[in-house]
């Protein structure tokens, strides 16, 4: 590589053929591709060429210079976004390529096996999809969207890849999942209810955590994957070494913040049961309220069990008194709301004290990414009010 460049092309397609042989033709050609939400509006798809700053644009309209290009180093495959418009990360062929084949091995992948993709192309999570289908030479099955409709009518698809949100929703739909080989599940944590219910329907879920920064999912059902190496320090966060690692697109700085030697330094926590990893939460969802910490993953989780609770976030906010205060946010199952002290007492019961919110307030929805993550940025103000800290984007 040394010193030697390629051109980035943008790539904002709805997921789909023209896409996956756009992806073809690119890669052909020696150029790395930035894929760009097709959804998103044109005052962020601008943010984002700002930030990626690559050579072409290929939409609808066919392909178009920019200017101010700035290329890549031979062998980048991907510059994919990680969160907002902060960072992207720079993926090579060969680390896409040991992560591709690490997955289908874990897996007891079969040249026969057809691959469902109705993730978001935009994201790891979509593009590992594909990469694993192209790797199996089997072309994807790909959905414009996801559509629990579509994903029933599908007969021959033997593997897909979901978040909890869709997961639950096909639950909730009665689609037959029982004919997949996997079902890989990731992107966002899945409750243990959620769990039990897909394992109680017979489906053969795979839990994955890994983010973008890892070439996608790097540990399967709590085991990495090979060549892969995961650690937890002693105040929980976890750590991630090998080859699927990759820096930043532009910002040495934050590839320097967010490396230890060779070891990735991630904002997840876990811990290790039975020589397998268990993700316990983030450290920027921890709020220290009156000298304890409160994880408000678990407060949200809580909330979310009241009957009348459809969805629920929790966050923390300065407080005079308690150092941080917890806020709920929660959205009605009906007409009917529950108590503010019902949910407190409810919090206070489940968790403790210091967990209870202080505040709660209702929203008609709560903002989540296309992969079903709370989108942080959308619940912050900048009056002071509360606020929630955004995640790295991870795989299925």
């Amino acid at each position: 590589m040394s010193g030697v460049s390629s051109p980035l092309v943008a790539l904002r397609l709805t997921p789909g053929p023209a896409l996956a042989a756009s992806l073809e033709e690119i890669w052909a050609r020696g150029a790395a591709i930035a894929p760009i939400d097709p959804g998103a509006s044109p005052a962020m798809t601008e943010a984002l060429l700002a930030t990626l700053r690559p050579a072409a644009i290929i939409d609808e309209k066919g392909e178009r210079p920019l200017p101010d290009a700035v290329p890549v180093a031979s062998g980048t495959a991907l510059v994919v976004p990680t969160s907002g418009l902060a960072k992207a990360a720079e993926l090579s062929h060969a680390a896409l390529d040991l992560a591709t084949r690490a997955s289908l091995s874990r897996l007891g992948a079969q040249p026969t096996d057809l691959w469902l993709c109705c993730l978001p192309t935009h994201h790891i999570a979509g593009i590992a999809v594909l990469l694993r289908a192209r790797s199996l030479g089997t072309p994807a099955v790909i959905h414009p969207r996801f559509d629990p409709d579509l994903v029933a009518a599908e007969r021959d698809v033997t593997h897909v890849s979901l978040v909890p949100t869709m997961l639950a929703r096909l639950l909730d739909a009665d689609v037959d999942l029982r004919g997949f080989r996997a079902v890989l599940l990731g992107g966002a944590p899945a409750g243990p209810g959620l769990l039990e219910r897909a394992r109680e329907a017979g489906i053969p879920v795979v839990t994955t955590y890994g983010m973008t920064e890892t070439c996608g999912g790097c540990v399967y059902d709590g085991a990495p994957l090979d060549g892969v190496e995961v650690a937890t320090d002693p105040d929980g966060r976890i750590r991630v070494r090998g080859p699927v690692l990759t820096g930043y697109r532009l910002r040495d700085d934050l590839t320097r913040a967010a490396l230890d030697g060779d070891w990735l330094v991630t904002s997840d926590l876990g811990e290790w049961a039975d020589g397998r990893l268990r993700i316990t939460g983030r450290a920027d969802d921890v709020v220290v309220s009156g000298g304890e910490n409160v994880d408000t993953r678990e407060v949200a989780e809580v909330l979310r069990g009241h009957p009348d609770v459809a969805d629920a976030a929790a966050a923390g906010r300065s407080d005079p008194h308690w150092g941080e205060a917890v806020v709920a946010f929660c959205v009605a199952r009906g007409t009917v709301r529950p108590s503010d002290e019902d949910l407190r007492d409810r919090v206070r019961a489940a968790l403790g004290r210091a967990a209870a919110p202080k505040t709660v307030r209702w929203l008609d929805a709560i903002p989540r990414s296309s992969l079903g993550k709370v989108r942080g940025d959308l619940l912050m103000r900048d009056d002071g009010s509360p606020q929630m800290h955004e995640e790295h984007d991870t795989d299925g």
